[in-house]
């Protein structure tokens, strides 16, 4: 197979399960040497697809066909790990060769062919040194080469990766990213699962699906420059840009630029907070005046009480100075 062969056409698949449909009219070709990048978001579909690829689940209808010499079962697949699959007790060395095991059938032990390949894989990924070192006591992105090699070995012409860069440092992304481009450029065919953002930049293709549907495929170029693609690069979903019509023409001195837009929410949002704060301010001082009206006529009530309690009193002296003066006439008597 010369490179531009199709290894895989995808005709109007549907993908689901007995209760449903998960994603229809998927409609795209990976041909040898491509680098196809699958975006979608969580739920769109991207997991029945990968099923659907390596041969683990039928289409409901449509058809996914391998015209070339590779087949369904013969991709090398990086799957997301576990928890419990990145403290698995076996040597580096071990686990790149289980990516032969597929090639063993019923034999059980591995050929001098296939523990050479497997070497030959460790030192095309820098990690011949590790051969011997307990896979989990490996860093990140060292286990996501590991597991790379072990692809390689069970596949060399065509790989799928499920979002190989959860998890990783943004330095261990960037280099497992490199490293998966030159295996590219070296004839590796291959295929990754992703919602990164820059996975885009070195892919050949894009298949982006998303509420249920295919919503592009094409080159690089046509994606990025497609409002879809647009919309995934600004805000990492692009779900929201899938109105096909075209865009309304505007002469240039109505069209708001990017910058503009971003003033002008600026200043939105400068108004609003003033609003809110000439509202709490004018709340605040009406409430201060009840308070105060308050406090003056509790005042006022507490300066009438006196008042009404006083000729209340004023009585009682004149009944004791009465009494008194009876008493001073008695005595003089």
């Amino acid at each position: 197979m010369s490179k531009g062969d199709k290894m895989i056409i995808c005709t109007d698949a549907v993908l689901g399960y007995e209760d449903g449909v998960v994603v229809s009219g998927l409609d795209f070709t990976v041909s040898e040497g491509d680098y196809l990048c699958i975006l979608g978001e969580n739920g769109s579909g991207k997991s029945t697809l990968i099923k659907a690829l390596l041969g683990l689940k039928g289409v409901k209808s449509g058809s996914i066909d391998w015209p070339g010499s590779v087949r369904a079962g013969e991709i090398g697949y990086l799957p997301q790990q576990t928890l419990v699959q990145r403290d698995f007790p076996a040597s580096v060395r071990e686990i790149v060769l289980s990516g032969c095991l597929a090639k063993c059938g019923m034999r059980p032990f591995y050929t001098k062919a296939e523990k050479s390949m497997a070497k030959a894989n460790m030192e095309r990924l820098g990690i011949d040194p590790l051969a011997k070192k307990c896979y989990r006591n490996l860093s990140g992105g060292q286990q996501q080469r590991v597991l790379l090699a072990r692809a390689l070995c069970a596949a060399e012409k065509i790989i799928l990766l499920d979002e190989p860069v959860t998890g990783l440092d943004p330095k261990a992304q960037s280099e497992l990213y490199e490293l998966i481009a030159e295996l590219n450029r070296q004839g590796v065919t291959v295929m990754m699962v992703s919602h990164d953002v820059n996975a885009v930049r070195y892919a050949t293709h894009v298949l982006h699906i998303g509420r249920g549907s295919q919503l592009f495929f094409g080159t690089k170029e046509e994606y990025l420059s497609s409002r879809l693609g647009k919309s995934f690069i600004y805000t990492g979903t692009g779900e929201a840009e899938t109105d096909t019509t075209e865009e309304k023409t505007l002469p240039p001195e109505d069209r708001e630029s990017p910058i503009k837009e971003a003033a002008i929410g600026i200043a939105a949002a400068a108004a609003a907070a003033n609003a809110g704060l000439i509202i709490h301010h004018v709340m605040t001082r009406e409430k201060k005046k009840k308070n105060l009206g308050n406090k003056k006529n509790s005042s006022k009530t507490a300066k009438n009480t006196k008042t009404e309690i006083k000729p209340e009193k004023k009585p009682q002296k004149k009944q004791k100075a009465e009494k008194g003066g009876r008493r001073d006439g008695r005595n003089v008597g």
